[in-house]
């Protein structure tokens, strides 16, 4: 009977489990649902920006975008990070930070210094990397605002020198199921290349092109890093909720087959105590 209980204490044990894990995937799912709309909503937006960008500075001299395009000998890189603050949720957080560590090796012999946003990242790569600072607060009010802030560090530090090189990495919105981990090219903007020809409409530019795309340029780097932080926000709910639906199932498969053993242990048991009672009884009539 000993085992018999050890047998309801696990399965005991996994249904409570299987409710944790159901709950946080209906969690997950309504936060996805915001999150992804979010990213869709903003995609065309960013899309535009960009095209808008490259229009008016391809009629322009290769130096238009000053500083922001200066091309140096690179000899000090910045990874930004983009992980999430919370684990399960599969293998979201372990993919950015194997790419990361791809990257920073392609760099070898440089310096190569880690951005993280997000406290997976943060307190993984803080082991093995130079971690220059993080940013774990900024999905407790994910805003344009408060990742403008960030961007505006960022700028700051290749406008300065501190760094020759900034590049992103993170996980980018498929679908629930599916995130693509990507890697981009911050700063400096890298040459524009794009098959569609440039506008060449007659227009009347107010101020001058070289203002627009210098005005345009810090819009567009914020703007990219906050899609890539709402594309890695959407993708983390997006794998917490495939994650959890999957330990669910899991975690029903298991209950049903401890039921089964326990089950035919019961049966066992009762058979046996059966057994004992007609052999002490046909021992009696002896």
């Amino acid at each position: 009977m000993a085992n018999l209980k050890e047998i309801r204490n696990r399965i005991s044990s996994v249904s409570s489990t299987m409710q944790i894990t159901s709950a946080m995937k209906m969690v997950s799912a309504a936060k996805l649902k915001k999150a992804q709309d979010a990213i869709t909503a903003m995609r065309p937006y960013a899309e535009k920006l960009t095209e808008l960008l490259q229009n008016v500075s391809s009629t322009l001299d290769g130096d238009a975008g000053g500083e922001f395009t200066s091309q140096r000998e690179i000899n000090k890189v910045l990874i930004v990070a983009i992980t999430s603050n919370r684990g399960l949720c599969g293998a979201f957080n372990t993919n950015v930070i194997k790419q990361v560590k791809v990257v920073a090796e392609g760099y070898a012999g440089k310096q190569v210094d880690i951005f993280p946003i997000g406290k997976k990242g943060n307190d993984v790569l803080a082991k093995t990397h130079t971690v220059h600072a993080h940013h774990n607060a900024i999905f407790d009010n994910l805003t344009f605002e408060n990742v403008s802030t960030v961007a505006e560090a960022l700028i700051e530090k290749f406008t300065s020198g501190e760094y020759d090189k900034i590049e992103i990495v993170y996980n980018q919105f498929k679908n629930a199921a599916t995130q693509i981990v990507q890697t981009e090219q911050f700063l400096p903007l890298a040459p524009i290349a794009s098959d569609k020809p440039a506008s060449t409409g007659d227009y009347i530019f107010e101020p001058s092109k070289e203002e627009i795309v210098l005005t345009l340029i810090p819009k567009s780097l914020k703007t990219q890093l906050y899609k890539s932080i709402r594309d890695s926000f959407a993708s983390e709910h997006g794998a917490r909720m495939t994650a959890m639906h999957k330990a669910t199932d899991n975690a029903t498969e298991l209950r049903n087959q401890l039921k089964l053993t326990y089950n035919k242990a019961r049966q066992a048991a009762i058979t046996n105590e059966i057994l004992e009672i007609v052999g002490g009884a046909e021992a009696l009539k002896g």
